[in-house]
């Protein structure tokens, strides 16, 4: 297992290499977020060892427990669905909420924040493809979001995130990052701020993501293999 993870690591990051250099942008200018939702403590040390530190999970009580069990230092991000009534556990869990998608939720973190005296950031989840199943802010609401969102002060929005509808063909997803891309443009320009970040790409499509501008990609199954039913 310790083998085959470390080739799927290093594999993975090298492709993420290459594919910032094919589309002219520095090295560093993309990071890969490990997604270790429903992957047993084993398999994340394994990453770690590896001096990787970014990880996502997508489930507040799982991530309750598997975080404590990891070592100090490293940075985790919720990049899943977040009830109001899981604010308070994911303000305690996490450092970066990347699936903030209305304005009510923001202000129960920013209500649970205050309680514990802390800020965190946060980005903003855009439902590009407009799936019904699926979390996210309508493209067309995103500045109403930002506008509402910006009015808690221990909030600092750095960016947007999405996931387009799967497609088998990744170059069919470039439409839905394109659109990411174009929403957060059109806020930093129409608000007057920096949104740095765009969480967008996974496993199958991170490649092209990347050519649209992703500056964090969230990586499970190609690295760390299947996940538990």
């Amino acid at each position: 297992m310790s083998a085959l993870l470390e080739d799927n690591y290093h594999s993975i990051q090298k492709q993420i290499l290459l594919s910032a250099e094919k589309a002219g942008r520095k090295s560093d200018a993309v990071r890969l977020v490990a997604v270790s939702k429903k992957m047993d403590s084993e398999k994340i040390r394994v990453v770690w060892r590896l001096g990787h530190r970014l990880f996502g999970e997508n489930r507040v009580q799982e991530a309750r427990v598997k975080i404590p069990e990891m070592p100090v230092g490293g940075e985790w991000h919720f990049i899943g669905g977040l009830q109001t009534n899981k604010a308070k556990d994911a303000v305690e869990c996490f450092d970066v909420i990347e699936s903030v998608d209305r304005v009510d939720l923001a202000q129960e973190l920013e209500k649970r924040l205050a309680a514990a005296g802390k800020k965190m950031r946060v980005m903003l989840e855009i439902n590009v493809g407009g799936e019904a199943a699926k979390h996210g802010c309508p493209p067309e609401t995103a500045v109403e979001l930002f506008q509402g969102v910006r009015t808690c002060s221990r909030l600092e929005v750095i960016g947007l995130m999405a996931i387009p509808p799967f497609r088998e063909d990744p170059e069919q997803a470039r439409p839905f990052f394109v659109a990411l891309r174009q929403i957060r443009d059109r806020l930093q320009d129409s608000e007057g701020v920096a949104l740095p970040e765009l969480s967008m790409g996974m496993s199958h499509d991170f490649s092209v993501a990347i050519q649209e501008g992703a500056t964090l990609v969230r990586i499970g199954t190609a690295l760390f293999g299947p996940r538990s039913p």
